[in-house]
């Protein structure tokens, strides 16, 4: 049981914290008119800042996390003022809402359960990642006019959000296995596809980590090491254009096992066969030899294995 002062206190921060939410909101509803009252941006920050200040005061590091986010978003836009668009009001109140569920949690019979609280910091992971990675693109979009020779401007825009998806996979792999986070992960793989590009050999080593990330019977400290090792090497080739040099490591592929529903969770299931982008999709034709050119032409030689072995377990 909590003393009669600890409840006063976390009265109190319930109180402050529902006050500061208005403002976030307030100034959330309509980030382009907050934009322009630099006073707004201001207090904007020093309201994530007090939410977070006072949940580590408290111990409640689901809160202190999400609130940070917020902060170091808050004082990017005090910095470097950006143009508002839609697809950037809609992450900030897709943030927001967790911070709110967290928060109100705190007034529920049974207050702010810890597996609930780190389940809901996991689920926004991703969509801080995006708001962050966003956010720079807009800054760089405002501090580097595209221009066809500002390749060097581009290498690093690739390379930051690269680092910060690399970044999110491991702290998700810090957190603990789940069938939630290593849906997340699936969709980083996805997302590190769409801001880097569609490279054969690199969409080829993706894959294999989603595939691994799928198999339910590798654990995370297994994964961990060899996941992020092996897309760190693949992304240092991506990004000085020897792509061709990307290649799945052996260690990785004793991690593979073919994709089959049945067994697996059905979230990650889902993510880890679905094709990145349209053309990634290919269409297998009823005539056997020439579903089996289709084949040849577009997966290779460790892939066609793995694709052999599953179809001669399931015909079994």
């Amino acid at each position: 049981m909590q003393s009669v002062k600890q409840q006063q206190i976390l009265g109190y921060f319930i109180e402050e914290a529902k006050e500061h939410l208005d403002t976030i909101e307030q100034g959330l509803v309509n980030l382009k008119v907050t934009m322009s009252n630099s006073e707004q941006i201001n207090e904007l920050f020093r309201a994530a800042h007090s939410i977070k200040g006072g949940a580590a005061m408290l111990g409640f590091d689901s809160i202190h996390k999400t609130a940070h986010h917020f902060e170091d978003c808050f004082k990017h836009l005090q910095e470097h003022p950006v143009k508002i668009d839609q697809k950037l009001e809609n992450l900030f109140l897709k943030g927001f809402d967790t911070l709110r569920e967290l928060i109100e949690a705190l007034q529920s019979p049974f207050g702010l359960r810890e597996e609930e609280a780190q389940q809901a910091v996991i689920a926004s992971e991703p969509i801080f990642t995006e708001l962050e990675m966003y956010l720079r693109s807009l800054l760089n979009r405002e501090a580097t006019p595209a221009s066809p020779s500002n390749k060097t401007g581009s290498a690093t825009n690739a390379t930051a959000h690269i680092n910060t998806i690399l970044k999110a996979m491991l702290q998700l792999f810090k957190q603990g296995d789940s069938i939630k986070s290593r849906q997340q992960m699936v969709a980083l793989c996805n997302r590190l596809i769409q801001v880097s590009g569609t490279a054969k050999p690199w969409v080829t080593a993706l894959q294999t980590v989603q595939r691994a990330i799928a198999n339910p019977k590798n654990t995370y400290s297994t994964l961990a090491p060899i996941v992020i090792r092996d897309l760190k090497q693949a992304s240092d080739l991506l990004l000085t254009r020897r792509v061709a040099e990307i290649e799945v490591s052996q260690n990785l592929l004793k991690l593979v096992m073919p994709v089959q529903a049945a067994t697996l969770p059905a979230q990650v299931a889902q993510l880890s066969v679905r094709q990145v982008s349209r053309h990634e999709q290919i269409s297998i034709p009823r005539e056997p030899r020439a579903a089996a050119r289709v084949l040849l032409e577009t997966f290779n030689k460790n892939e066609l294995i793995e694709i052999a072995q599953f179809l001669m377990k399931a015909i079994q």
